[in-house]
């Protein structure tokens, strides 16, 4: 399950990121995943804010760490 649910994240910051770049057909689909994906980063990074304390206990370094909580969100510290 955390495979399916990582593998989803990362779809969605894909194709956020192909539609700023113009590889997804123009319309709405487009500009749709660009907001799917920011909506899902910015509530990654209220989520690396306000749970610190478990992102923190990550055996490796802490800037890795965070930056896996704002690929896959819970799916990394729990």
């Amino acid at each position: 399950m955390d495979f399916v649910l990582k593998a989803a994240g990362i779809v969605i910051y894909a194709l956020g990121l192909a539609g700023l770049a113009g590889l997804l057909p123009a319309g709405g689909f487009s500009t749709t995943m660009q907001w799917i994906a920011a909506v899902v980063l910015f509530l990654h990074i209220l989520e690396a804010i306000f749970m610190f304390k478990y992102v923190k206990l990550y055996k490796g370094p802490l800037l890795v760490s965070i930056f896996l909580t704002l690929l896959f969100g819970a799916n990394h510290w729990k």
